[in-house]
């Protein structure tokens, strides 16, 4: 699956770059899997790791890590850097419903 085809797969989509050597990455790991649970089928949630996926970071602009971009109907709609309350977080994806 292309990255188009992951951005259009449901009506709102999470992405999230991380770093698996950054620590605020890895403190964001169970807070974007609690995220991704209560989101359940409302969207779709993908992690994509920044060493393995460079051209992926490069061509959407991730400088930071972690990035999150939510997009709906395969436009981007939200993006932010950085650590956050997965209540936060949440919010912000549940926005786009």
């Amino acid at each position: 699956m292309n990255y188009n085809e992951i951005i259009n797969s449901n009506k709102v989509v999470l992405v999230e770059f991380f770093a698996s050597w950054c620590p605020h990455c890895q403190r964001m790991m169970p807070i974007v899997a609690e995220v991704k649970e209560k989101l359940g089928d409302r969207a779709s949630v993908y992690q994509f790791d920044v060493d393995k996926y460079q051209t992926l970071t490069e061509e959407n602009d991730v400088e930071s890590y972690p990035t999150f971009i939510v997009y709906k109907d395969g436009q981007e709609v939200w993006r932010s850097a950085g650590e956050m309350p997965g209540d936060e977080l949440y919010r912000e994806v549940a926005r786009f419903f």
